[in-house]
């Protein structure tokens, strides 16, 4: 099972994750959203789409734009179509 986590916080964990170009994409429904705040920060990927961002808020500590998404992804990437990838500073253990 993979987990993503900080300082001992799960934040995420899921038996289906999708990885991508190294990263584990984790089901919308696998995130534990209390902690998440959805930013105004975008990037564009060539053959993903528009990722969205999120900051992350555990305890006094926040992350900024730690996580994304793509709520709208290009059909090439429609697998992770709203699952959360973590930047490094969030620890993903793939289990």
């Amino acid at each position: 099972m993979a987990t993503a986590a900080v300082d001992g916080t799960v934040l995420a964990q899921s038996d289906d994750t999708v990885v991508v170009e190294g990263n584990h994409y984790f089901p919308p429904d696998s995130v534990r959203w209390d902690h998440f705040s959805e930013t105004d920060r975008t990037t564009v990927c060539g053959w993903k789409g528009t990722a969205n961002y999120y900051s992350v808020t555990v305890g006094q500590a926040t992350l900024e734009n730690v996580a994304w998404t793509y709520h709208s992804p290009k059909d090439a990437a429609a697998e992770i179509r709203d699952y959360v990838a973590f930047y490094p500073k969030v620890s993903v253990d793939a289990g």
